[in-house]
């Protein structure tokens, strides 16, 4: 009968302990980050601050190439190539963008308990005032324009 002298390759228990370690260590990372994600996901749903930051650039972008023509019952009237257009809250929850006429109109923001609209020369500052309580402040200033 032979003697088996040669060592058998297999993991150590320390090796072992280790490779437990890392693999424990990067699910709770993934586990944490996951709730993480959720908490953000619920806390924009449950909050307006989403909404806000679609709203200013949309109306930023909307406000872009028009003229400031005034500001008038907490309405904002500008002219957009040759068509005037009022932006502002109407009788009701949201922000809306309108023809200058008063017919048609497009909802921008929703939710919102007031607004108020000021203008100095060609700057105009919106407050908005949301039903949950979030409230922010847009700032635009019109280019001159020949």
């Amino acid at each position: 009968m032979k003697k088996r002298t040669g060592r058998v390759q297999a993991f150590t228990f320390l090796e072992a302990l280790i490779a437990l370690l890392v693999i424990s260590g990067s699910l709770l990372v993934y586990q944490g980050l996951t709730k993480t994600l959720f908490s953000h996901s619920r806390y924009l749903t449950n909050h307006d601050q989403d909404h806000w930051l679609l709203f200013s650039q949309q109306l930023r972008e909307e406000l872009s190439g028009a003229r400031f023509h005034k500001v008038e019952n907490n309405k904002l009237y500008i002219e957009k190539g040759k068509k005037k257009l009022v932006l502002g809250q109407f009788k009701s929850h949201d922000f809306r963008k309108s023809a200058g006429n008063g017919q048609g109109y497009q909802p921008m923001l929703f939710g919102l308990s007031h607004s108020h609209i000021q203008a100095e020369q060609s700057r105009i500052r919106i407050t908005l005032h949301w039903k949950s309580g979030l409230e922010r402040t847009f700032y635009y200033a019109f280019q001159d324009q020949p």
